[in-house]
Parts: structure tokens; C-alpha cells; sequence
């Protein structure tokens, strides 16, 4: 899962251009989803899942046509990440907001640090100009950063390899860890990274053992999340 996202000062046009990428992507048949930073409340006065939040649930789950979580505390982006990468397969997720996050960005206002991959003018874009940004983001935005600092992809650190990615100067395909990411450890949903020796021998150990146990027709075909509730020692 790639993450974009699209920064800028209100008013100038974040949400349209997060619809108009989003939208392209979507043509190129890719599974993308989005997320917007807001200072307002999701949940209207009133509602039942507002009155069920008021009598003090902790994750209020809205069923019906589509399903909606909503958990009453405040979440930073990587944990959200985190979590939407166990809840749904995308290719691409796209940030509206959260300025100082360090994945690639586009700014729809003028902006220079190390994640902008190009400053736009939303107001003034042409059709072929979506087209031309969804080239970039294709080519210059990463997932999760294994921050392994192996050095086998020519930098010294991951995070100079993340900012190499969005200058164009190497791809996430490149990077020597990225084929290892079958196992990925979460410990209080900070990533933890596992270099390939571990990954497959946690990988060849879990698989033997539920090898053993009565599964469904499928067994243990695609993916396997196993959840260790490890309290205080």
C-alpha cells in the first residue's frame, strides 16, 4: 500500500484534487482509499451512534449499506495506517492533511521540504495534468519504510531512500527489503523491522503449526494475522 498525501492552506482546493487523483487511479484499476484530517466531529448531535458514544463506548460500529467505525479517541496517521492496512487490501491511500507526516505530498500550495513531489495550482489543471500526476505518484510514492538501514539500495538510511524515492531518484521497487515484507510485527502498533532470516522463520514456523489445526477448505492461503495479548511481566 502507497501512501499520498495532499497538503496545503485552506481553501485551495485539497479535497477536489484528492477526488481528482483518487478518481484516475481508481481508471488505472488500482484500489485506493482516502483519509481526511478534520477538526470537526464525523458524528452528528443526536444520532443514535452519538448517543451511543455520550453512554460511553469506546468504538461505536455502524452496519448497514456501508459500515463505519468510530473509535472516541484521537489516533496518530501511522496507527490509522496501520490499522487500514488489516481492515482492506488498497494499492494507494491518499491523506488529506497531516501536513508534517513524512510521505510523499502533494502541495496544492507552494512548499520545499524533502516529501513534496510537486507544487500544484488545483484551480488552473488540465486533464492531461491529473494524468501527468498520477504518473508521479505512481513512480515516486512508498508504503511503510522497513527502517532496516540495510544500505543495499546505495543510501545510508531508509528514510534518505524514502526522500530519494520522491525526487525520482530510485524506486520503492528497488529498495532490497521491500521483497521481504511476507511477515511485518507490529508491538504497540509501532512497526518492527525483521530482516529475512526472522521473517522466514517466523513465517515457516507459524504456517507448521497451524498446519495442524482443523482450517477451512482454503487452509492457510493468503493472509494469516495472528494477535499476541502480551501483558505486564
Amino acid at each position: 500500500m502507497k501512501i499520498l498525501g495532499i497538503v496545503g492552506t485552506q481553501n485551495t482546493g485539497k479535497t477536489t484534487l484528492v477526488a481528482l487523483i483518487a478518481s484516475e487511479l481508481v481508471k488505472r484499476g488500482y484500489n485506493v482509499g482516502t483519509i481526511k484530517h478534520t477538526h470537526h466531529d464525523f458524528d452528528l448531535e443526536g444520532k443514535d451512534t452519538w448517543k451511543h458514544r455520550q453512554a460511553g463506548a469506546k468504538l461505536v460500529v455502524g452496519s448497514g449499506e456501508r459500515t463505519f467505525f468510530l473509535i472516541n479517541e484521537r489516533m496518530d496517521l501511522d496507527k490509522i495506517l496501520k490499522n487500514i492496512k488489516f481492515i482492506k487490501d488498497l494499492d494507494y491511500i491518499i491523506v488529506e492533511g497531516f501536513k508534517f507526516a513524512s510521505y510523499p505530498k502533494i502541495s496544492t500550495t507552494e512548499a520545499n521540504d524533502d516529501y513534496t513531489i510537486k507544487n500544484v495550482d488545483v484551480f488552473n489543471l488540465k486533464d492531461e495534468d491529473i494524468s501527468s500526476l498520477a504518473d508521479l505518484v505512481e513512480k515516486r510514492t512508498y508504503g511503510f519504510i522497513s527502517n532496516t538501514d540495510c544500505g543495499n539500495c546505495g543510501y545510508n538510511t531508509c528514510m534518505e531512500m524514502a526522500k530519494g524515492i520522491v525526487k525520482g531518484e530510485i524506486s520503492e521497487e528497488e529498495c532490497k527489503m521491500k521483497k521481504f515484507d511476507e511477515v511485518e510485527l507490529f508491538i504497540q502498533d509501532k512497526n518492527i523491522p525483521l530482516n529475512p532470516f526472522v521473517q522466514d522463520i517466523l513465517k515457516k514456523g507459524i504456517l507448521g503449526m497451524l498446519k495442524t489445526l482443523k482450517t477451512d477448505e482454503k487452509g492457510t492461503q493468503g493472509k494469516v494475522e495472528l494477535l499476541i495479548r502480551n501483558g505486564p511481566e
